[in-house]
């Protein structure tokens, strides 16, 4: 992580969002929980999150800078707090956890859990818990199956509900560009429409993992494909990858239950002329990004 700026007390963490290069919904378990193959990214476009102590034992106090979001308990990085400290038993000094939100939330791009991965291992460094990876994601998985590679980061497989997890090479590092459409998709939604198709066409999950386990990234963009577009719709989702196409993308998919829509493009002038085509047709919520190693980065900490 490099030398690191000291402040008693007091820690700045970079949360990244992910995107899915596969996700297929295989089954269902006794109770309730859909089983997933996915290969899961790690891209730069990232929430910053801060720890601070305040000086009062006990208490999680948390503030967010978008007001659509709660700052409450309800919020899961406020959870992912409070789990650190019950499963822990690390006396808790009193935390303010403040979330800068810039990965778009309600998106298929894991931003809460982003949130919260960047909580628990802030957690574990300014508590000096001195917990494994591997300890803490035990904890994570139960505030949400993305937390456990969100804490991780890098290139994945991700199997069972989520939490199951495989590392792969790195993807090379070409360009994405994420559109999120103004239209919010429930994942709870999602599922049920899952749940309720009279037909399903499974992806060639076998065949992915061969290609991202030999490093064969060329391969793995001809087969980037999420299950749930066959089930969900997306207003402008064909008129984006329409424009991605005619600006050079080598892939493009939806990420999670969506409504996000990426495209990978070789060099850094396609993936930033196809970002102004993209405002220019009106998606404002529009990012250019890298895939990243790491989930979670600390900037600034004790």
């Amino acid at each position: 992580m490099g030398a690191l700026e000291r402040r008693s007390g007091h820690m700045i963490l970079k949360a990244a969002a992910k995107i899915n290069l596969m996700l297929d919904i295989l089954g269902q378990t006794e109770d309730g929980y859909h089983t997933l193959f996915m290969i899961m990214q790690s891209v730069g476009l990232y929430d910053t999150v801060t720890l601070t102590e305040t000086g009062k034992p006990g208490t999680i106090t948390l503030s967010c800078s978008s007001e659509a979001l709660p700052s409450d308990e309800t919020n899961i990085g406020w959870k992912a707090a409070d789990r650190f400290f019950r499963e822990t038993g690390v006396k808790n000094p009193g935390i303010h956890i403040g979330i800068e939100k810039n990965i778009p939330f309600a998106a298929g791009l894991a931003g809460g859990s982003a949130d919260a991965a960047a909580v628990f291992v802030g957690l574990n460094e300014l508590t000096h818990a001195g917990l494994s990876e591997r300890e803490l994601c035990q904890i994570a998985v139960k505030v949400g199956a993305d937390v456990p590679f969100c804490i991780q980061g890098g290139t994945m497989a991700a199997m069972d509900i989520g939490e199951v997890l495989a590392p792969l090479p790195d993807i090379r590092q070409d360009w994405f560009v994420l559109v999120k459409p103004e239209q919010d998709v429930s994942t709870k939604e999602a599922y049920a429409a899952f749940d309720s198709a009279d037909y399903v066409r499974h992806l060639d999950t076998t065949a992915m993992l061969r290609a991202a386990a030999a490093a064969d990234t060329d391969k793995v963009y001809t087969m980037v494909s999420n299950v749930f577009e066959q089930f969900i719709y997306v207003a402008g989702r064909v008129d984006i990858k329409a424009i991605m196409r005619e600006n050079g993308s080598i892939a493009h998919c939806m990420s999670g239950s969506g409504p996000t829509i990426y495209g990978v493009f070789e060099t850094e002038e396609k993936a930033n002329t196809c970002a102004e085509a993209l405002l220019a047709a009106g998606y404002r919520n529009t990012y250019i990004c890298r895939p990243v190693k790491q989930g979670v980065t600390i900037v600034e900490g004790v």
